[in-house]
C-alpha cells in the first residue's frame, strides 16, 4: 500500500509513502467504531443536571386547605409535586457518565476508521507543517493549496505542533492533534485526513 506525499503547496514531492496493511488496510469492524465512539461522547458528558426534589424546596409544612368540604382534591403540602414551584418528580441527579472500553478494541476501531478513510481515498499525506509564529492566514493558505478549504478536515502531526494548532484554533472546520491525541471519533468526524509524513511510523506503531 503506497500513497503520494505532497507539499504544502498542494504539489506532489514525486515520493511515495509505504502504508501499514495492518492499519490502513483492515476490513472496517463498525461495531468497534460504535464502541469508542460511544465511550468517548460518554465521557465528554459532564452528568451535573439536577433538579429539586419534594423534600429540597423550602416552604410552608403547614396544610394549605382543610380536609374536607372544599369539592376539590385534598392537598396537604404547597411543595406537592402537582402545584407550581413544587419538586419535580424523578428528576435528574448528577451522575458519572464515564464507560470504558477494552484497549484492543479501541485500536481495532482506530485502524478500522483510518481503513476506511484510506478506501475511500480521504486521506492525504504532506511534508512537514511547520509555522514560526502562529498566523490563522498561513495555515488557510495552505488548506487552500491542497484543496481542502471547503472540506471539515483532521490535521495529524508529529508531536502536534503548537503554532500550527495556534493558527487552525479559531477555525471551526479544521482541527490539529498529534498522532496520540487522534481518537475514532475524530477520524470520522473529518471529511478529509491530513497525516504529516513523519507522524505516520509513529501511528502505526501506536497502533500495532
Amino acid at each position: 500500500m503506497k500513497i503520494e506525499v505532497i507539499n504544502i503547496k498542494g504539489k506532489s514531492t514525486g515520493r511515495e509513502l509505504k502504508l501499514s496493511k495492518d492499519v490502513f488496510g483492515i476490513e472496517p469492524n463498525e461495531h468497534a467504531q460504535y464502541l469508542d465512539v460511544k465511550n468517548h461522547l460518554s465521557n465528554k458528558r459532564q452528568g451535573n443536571a439536577k433538579t429539586k426534589e419534594r423534600a429540597e424546596i423550602k416552604g410552608s409544612t403547614r396544610k394549605i386547605k382543610k380536609q374536607k368540604g372544599t369539592g376539590t382534591a385534598r392537598a396537604g403540602s404547597i411543595k406537592n409535586p402537582l402545584f407550581r414551584g413544587g419538586g419535580t418528580i424523578f428528576g435528574p441527579r448528577p451522575r458519572d457518565f464515564n464507560s470504558k472500553v477494552n484497549k484492543n478494541v479501541k485500536k481495532l476501531a482506530r485502524k478500522s476508521a483510518l481503513s476506511q478513510k484510506y478506501s475511500n481515498k480521504a486521506i492525504s499525506i504532506i511534508e512537514k507543517l511547520e509555522f514560526k509564529t502562529p498566523k490563522t492566514k498561513s495555515f488557510v493558505d495552505i488548506l487552500k493549496s491542497v484543496g481542502l478549504d471547503s472540506k471539515k478536515t483532521l490535521f495529524v502531526l508529529e508531536g502536534g505542533n503548537k503554532n500550527v494548532y495556534l493558527s487552525a484554533r479559531n477555525l471551526d472546520r479544521y482541527e490539529v492533534v498529534s498522532e496520540t491525541e487522534a481518537t475514532t471519533y475524530n477520524i470520522l468526524n473529518a471529511q478529509h485526513l491530513v497525516i504529516e509524513e513523519n507522524a505516520v511510523g509513529k501511528l502505526e506503531s501506536i497502533l500495532a
